[in-house]
């Protein structure tokens, strides 16, 4: 596993080189790749310049947003996965093999069935051109009570139901993106991932949860930095993750008022060294 800048998920814009600077400059071990950016740049230079731009900062590339409207109309759906053989290109070419998108809770216009049908339809088209490339796709399930509770129909909001939608799409290459907040906030359990295997496990978000408030009435927009309050179990999940070969990317998303409002390098230093933290109380330091 190593240590992974997201500037966007701290609060912070920036462009690649702005980042892998930042990423470099606080300690971290990796910084996510922006495709549509990285695109543009290997266009106006080369791939092998953008590579080198890792290269040069002695930095991992950790994961790529994916880049296909999967949730939009046909028309929108089709144009975004016509164009997205060349990017998924790209990415293996750079080296970068994980790929991640959201999977809504609920629903207010398909039912359990109609919305499981729908993802297989759209997703399973988009898992095999990743797979012709190598790459892997994390689905990321959202946890809180407080997410879905007006929607009309329920959908996949636990590891286990998205894990069954990777199996329902079935190419092979679909897993999880692995957020701890999600993990506590929908009550699975420790022994729950323990049951997990290496590739079930694409990507990884960590954060802590506000003291004090039950789980089914957490905010999904209110959480706090890595062990600031203890209230996430992240030492015991890190060995977890650790112990069933997980390898990959560890990326700070707090959604933390406090370090939103920081300066970048304050915010991407307060970051770091809560990774730190939590490295050490793990056992992994």
């Amino acid at each position: 596993m190593f240590k992974n800048l997201s500037p966007g998920a701290i609060g912070i814009q920036a462009n690649i080189e702005e980042g892998l600077t930042l990423a470099k400059s606080t300690g971290f071990e990796g910084l996510d790749l922006n495709i549509s950016e990285a695109n543009t740049l290997a266009n106006e230079h080369s791939v092998d310049y953008v590579k080198n731009l890792w290269a040069e900062a002695d930095l991992k590339m950790g994961g790529w947003g994916l880049p296909v409207n999967y949730r939009g109309s046909d028309a929108e759906f089709d144009e975004s996965l016509s164009t997205f053989p060349d990017l998924a290109k790209l990415a293996a070419d750079l080296g970068c093999h994980r790929t991640t998108t959201v999977v809504s809770p609920s629903s207010s216009d398909r039912s359990f069935q109609e919305n499981w049908d729908f993802h297989v339809k759209r997703l399973r088209p988009v898992a095999e051109v990743l797979k012709d490339y190598g790459h892997s796709l994390g689905l990321e399930f959202i946890g809180p009570a407080t997410s879905r509770q007006s929607a009309k129909y329920l959908f996949t909001y636990t590891m286990d139901a998205v894990l069954g939608l990777a199996a329902g799409i079935g190419t092979g290459n679909v897993g999880l993106l692995f957020d701890m907040w999600h993990w506590y906030t929908c009550r699975s359990t420790l022994d729950d991932v323990r049951k997990l295997s290496k590739a079930d496990v694409v990507y990884v978000h960590i954060n802590d949860a506000p003291a004090g408030i039950d789980p089914d009435d957490q905010i999904d927009s209110v959480r706090c930095i890595p062990a600031e309050t203890g209230v996430i179990p992240l030492a015991e999940l890190m060995q977890i993750l650790d112990g069933i070969g997980y390898d990959g990317p560890v990326t700070v998303e707090p959604f933390s008022a406090k370090i939103n409002a920081m300066e970048p390098q304050d915010a991407a230093q307060t970051a770091a060294e809560s990774l730190d933290t939590v490295w050490a109380q793990a056992g992994l330091a």
